[in-house]
């Protein structure tokens, strides 16, 4: 299982969720929802929930989109799916370690250098100059 926004879908995302799937034999994906988005991050995502919900069930490594609604469901989440694995981005390096006493092995999986949403969203306030670069 894994969370995020999965906003502005990118190479980035796509190569986390080769990975994140390599892990098992089926990826749950906790989607932020909006209102949820809005307050982790103080803005609304580009993409409704329900749009970003259908692109990721588009993807092959997708088995399962359930939305995420707060940080502390994590726990209920891997209890109530049967998770074994949780992975997640390093850039949360050592937050999420609690899951370890459910049981769970818990991932730290590097991003993709030079790749963000927010780089993105930048870019494209800029005129889209460097996209794909």
């Amino acid at each position: 299982m894994t969370y995020g926004t999965f906003d502005l879908l990118h190479v980035g995302h796509v190569n986390f969720l080769n990975r994140a799937k390599a892990l098992g034999d089926q990826l749950v994906v906790g989607l932020s929802t909006d209102r949820f988005n809005r307050e982790k991050k103080g803005r609304d995502p580009v993409y409704p929930y329900e749009h970003r919900r259908t692109i990721l069930y588009s993807l092959r490594q997708v088995d399962a989109v359930v939305p995420e609604d707060s940080w502390e469901q994590k726990a209920e989440d891997m209890k109530k799916y049967g998770i074994s694995v949780f992975a997640i981005g390093d850039d949360w390096e050592g937050k999420f370690d609690f899951l370890r006493d459910l049981g769970v092995e818990v991932v730290y999986l590097p991003r993709t250098p030079g790749v963000s949403t927010t780089d993105t969203r930048k870019k494209i306030s800029e005129g889209g100059q460097g996209l794909g670069a």
